[in-house]
């Protein structure tokens, strides 16, 4: 959550008279929000016993289809891969699971049957989604003699969207999907202005975002419109899906609504007047790491934890002085309220606030007899803190480190170790363990890469609007010579890296001493909001566009429902 204001050195100094002139000049928009939010009442946002009833019926309706729907046939893949992408999935878990575990330990006889482009990279996608390794040879029989993806694929359209988005799932060293995807780009970009308005659309929005780099709750809004277009689509998911949408959003706006109030009674945006305003998007990306309904606790606490993230990313990137972070790094370190009388007025205010969440999250985790596990989400929060410091010293002292140097403060900073505890502890339940918290505090492999993407994407559109340290500038001042072009393409190659990294350590088997499958699809959609947030711009610090609309498709726009 870096910002995209000038944040040159200054110099050190403990004069009072100086230190107003040291401080950075930093100009942020206001928030776009203001107190529109604050509107949503229970009046509003409470859901009713009829919509809960019609919900509960058609829930059951879709599990007949699901049961009634043979899992040899090709309607079956259509039919999970449709209740995913509409954002309904959880409530089919159990079911998806057993089906999808028949179609892999069936997975030769099956592709025997159903043996076209489309099918076969459907049913890959899936598999690999639902984390079972299945075999790339099967694309090989697409390839011609030259040993090249047929180019008479290329009037298979629909074929060619599921063969980029399988690719998406690739790993180390499968070079026939990094051909499938060079070859599909190459095709779906020919072809797109020659189709129908629908299929341009949908070609578009895939080769902008693929399925499995964006966020559940807005592939579910933007597939919902697409899915109503297909003439085979099923009345009754449809509806369901559409139900299930309002519902879950009338849940989000009422959260929303809450720590809103906890927001504007801490009155930060006139106590600490040079920081970002983004309570609502810290909301939002609290919401794509988990929406569903069991988690209401978790992202209201995950996104107060959030918006203190964000505050103190600005104090060390851009306001506090030298020897103002000394005093605040330390207050940090002992984590006390008796040290507040030793720090800045402002920072005084954000310390006690600070203290105050973590006191929340204690009194939650209480609730299971677990408040002692707090620990951990504190000394994650002192980590990032002393990330930050460290970064602070390098540009006070005009030091630019190498590469390596600078991805093992790097890394850490991206926030993501701290988000990752943070989303465990608010999930309230028998999932949260010492085992599952010692798992995250040793940053294992599939979170140093979540971490490598938010650093790295967050540095490229960060460039050149951002006077502090990053990744590409260490790269060009460590390599003598290299253009900003070179850079960019040598970062971004480690950020494809890094997505591989994750899609192997998501494929199973799994350990099983930690609740993996929550933590694993935690930071997997991390990475997502990260990808998607920082795509071209930093869509965080500059919110009113990009990420107002999208927020507004997701939280304030409902689905019409005739």
């Amino acid at each position: 959550m870096n910002n995209q204001a000038s944040a040159s050195a200054a110099p050190f100094s403990t004069k009072s008279e100086d230190i107003e002139k040291i401080r950075r000049s930093v100009t942020y928009h206001p928030t776009v929000w203001g107190d529109y939010f604050l509107a949503y009442n229970s009046h509003l946002t409470d859901i009713l016993p009829n919509e809960e009833q019609e919900r509960q019926i058609l829930r059951e309706e879709v599990n007949k289809l699901l049961a009634a729907t043979s899992d040899d046939s090709l309607l079956k893949l259509h039919l999970i891969d449709a209740i995913q992408r509409l954002g309904v999935g959880y409530h089919f878990a159990t079911e998806i699971e057993k089906s999808l575990k028949y179609v892999y330990d069936t997975y030769e006889s099956y592709g025997k049957q159903h043996d076209d482009l489309y099918t076969i990279a459907l049913r890959f996608r899936l598999l690999r989604q639902q984390g079972y390794f299945v075999s790339c040879d099967v694309f090989n029989k697409f390839k011609n003699s030259k040993g090249k993806f047929d180019e008479s694929l290329i009037n298979n359209v629909q074929g060619l969207l599921s063969l980029y988005e399988a690719a998406q799932f690739r790993v180390h060293g499968e070079e026939i999907l990094e051909e499938a995807l060079g070859f599909s780009i190459t095709q779906l970009n020919s072809i797109v202005v020659h189709v129908s308005n629908s299929l341009s659309t949908q070609i578009k929005e895939a080769l902008e975002i693929p399925i499995h780099k964006t966020v559940t709750r807005l592939v579910a809004k933007k597939f919902l419109s697409m899915y109503q277009q297909d003439k085979s689509h099923n009345d009754i998911l449809l509806n369901f899906a559409k139900l299930d949408f309002n519902l879950l959003q009338k849940m989000h706006q009422k959260e929303l609504s809450e720590v809103t109030r906890w927001w504007k009674a801490l009155e930060f945006e006139n106590k600490l007047p040079f920081a970002r305003d983004r309570l609502i998007e810290c909301y939002f990306w609290a919401l794509t790491i988990y929406f569903e309904p069991q988690y209401s606790v978790g992202r209201k606490m995950l996104t107060k934890v959030i918006a203190m993230i964000s505050i103190i990313d600005d104090i060390f990137d851009v306001y506090g002085t030298l020897d103002e972070l000394t005093l605040f790094m330390d207050a940090i370190e002992r984590w006390d309220f008796s040290v507040i009388d030793q720090l800045p007025p402002y920072m005084q205010h954000y310390y006690k606030a600070l203290l105050d969440v973590y006191g929340e999250i204690e009194e939650e985790l209480g609730k299971i007899e677990k408040s002692n596990l707090v620990h951990y989400v504190i000394e994650e929060k002192k980590r990032l803190a002393r990330t930050y410091f460290q970064e602070a010293k390098w540009v006070y002292s005009g030091y630019i480190p190498s590469l390596e140097e600078y991805m093992k403060v790097g890394m850490p900073s991206s926030t993501y170790i701290l988000l990752a505890a943070a989303a465990l502890a608010g999930i309230n339940g028998e999932l949260v363990s010492k085992e599952a918290f010692e798992w995250i505090a040793s940053d294992p492999l599939i979170l140093q890469a979540s971490e490598i993407i938010g650093r790295l994407l967050n540095d490229l559109v960060g460039f050149g609007f951002e006077q502090k340290i990053s990744a590409v500038g260490c790269y060009m001042n460590q390599n003598k010579g290299a253009s900003k072009e070179e850079a960019f393409a040598e970062i971004q190659k480690l950020v494809t890296n890094a997505w591989k990294d994750i899609n192997q350590e998501w494929l199973r088997p799994n350990p099983t001493t930690v609740p993996m499958a929550f933590l694993m699809q935690v930071i997997v959609n991390i990475s997502r909001i990260t990808h998607r947030m920082y795509k071209d711009i930093d869509d965080y610090t500059n919110s009113e566009a990009n990420l107002k609309a999208m927020i507004t498709l997701i939280l304030i726009q409902p689905v019409t429902i005739p």
